[in-house]
């Protein structure tokens, strides 16, 4: 059994502390219902590079080389084989944009006892991957995870995507569809324009944005996802906070500001009607997270959020779709409700991934 997240990273990062003082939030979770711990002395925090070299995966890592824009760059993947009796079919899980593919570790578990092969890319720009500085594009990540599954012989999955991997995962459903067997999207990023009620931001005023971060600005920012503080969430403040002692963080800031960009310049949302695969999703009730919410009035964004009523009318528009609603979870139901998400997804493969 892999170990879970909680346990990844304590023998690395025993020696962070954080203060942790109820923070004001970038969006829709109460920071009343955050899980503070006394602060005690402070500590000093172990820098972390910004491939993540000193985390451990529950998985073993691979990497797939590339060039892109003449740059030699690493895709970093998990490759998990059954754990049970393999029933001879795939699922590839597509992590979200703060994330990388290590916060998937409890849903492997629960496919590969099921019998599925299970990939987990860390995207371009993304966990132990490379961060090259070149022009982020979904067609681009869509087309490398392709390259990745036509280099492990995978002619057709399961394609699973969270957040910011939502949004991809629609992308390659759409450019490589006799891929997809069936698309399951989890609180995906594209559900609504941010276009329609924010300002576009030049690189350099998203990249400073990235470089002013801090550990206490980041768990605020972490915070905004989740209904309370769930005691695995500490962890993703750990890492960050390693990585910001980097000497390459520059490099990791710029790479998130580009990745930024992409999101809200490639929006997907008129295509859903376009999906002639079975798709699941499955939308945490309680999250109203808006992207780029700091670039506009709070009377701009007011219409903006509303996640329960935004996956209806997206199941509305998907020929054939299955809307799951996830009660007392946010943006990441996959952590603060494994069970009835992992639940969803299982009975909807079983049922509809032949």
């Amino acid at each position: 059994m892999p170990r879970r997240h909680a346990n990844q990273f304590a023998s690395l990062l025993t020696a962070v502390t954080l203060a942790s003082s109820v923070l004001a939030l970038t969006g829709g979770a109460l920071a009343q219902s955050a899980t503070a711990q006394p602060a005690g002395p402070q500590k000093r925090v172990q820098s972390i590079g910004i491939g993540l070299e000193e985390i451990e995966y529950p998985y073993p890592v691979r990497f797939l080389d590339l060039t892109i824009e003449g740059q030699q760059v690493r895709m970093a993947y998990m490759d998990v084989p059954p754990s049970a009796a393999a029933n001879g079919k795939t699922v590839v899980l597509l992590h979200g944009k703060s994330f990388s593919g290590n916060y998937w570790a409890h849903m492997v578990a629960t496919l590969t006892g099921q019998g599925y092969r299970v990939i987990v890319p860390d995207q371009i720009g993304f966990g132990k991957s490379s961060k090259p500085d070149i022009r982020y594009h979904f067609d681009l990540l869509a087309r490398n995870t392709k390259l990745l599954l036509d280099n492990l012989g995978v002619s057709r999955a399961a394609i699973v995507g969270h957040s910011f991997g939502g949004m991809l995962a629609v992308y390659f459903a759409r450019n490589y569809p006799e891929t997809t067997a069936v698309l399951a999207l989890e609180n995906p990023i594209g559900l609504e324009d941010y276009r329609s009620a924010i300002p576009p931001q030049p690189i350099e005023a998203l990249v400073k944005t990235e470089m002013s971060q801090t550990p206490e600005s980041y768990r605020a920012f972490m915070a905004a996802f989740f209904v309370g503080w769930p005691a695995t969430a500490q962890q993703y403040v750990d890492i960050f906070s390693g990585v910001l002692l980097s000497a390459e963080y520059p490099r990791w800031a710029r790479a998130s500001a580009l990745t930024y960009d992409m999101i809200f310049n490639e929006p997907i949302r008129h295509e859903y009607r376009l999906l002639r695969m079975p798709v699941l999703l499955t939308i945490g009730q309680n999250d109203r997270s808006v992207f780029f919410r700091r670039y506009a009035s709070p009377e701009a964004i007011k219409p903006l959020g509303n996640w329960p009523e935004l996956g209806r009318q997206a199941a509305k528009d998907i020929p054939d779709a299955q809307l799951i609603e996830i009660d007392h979870a946010g943006h990441l139901p996959h952590i603060e409700q494994p069970e009835q998400t992992e639940a969803a997804l299982t009975a909807f493969l079983a049922e509809r991934f032949q």
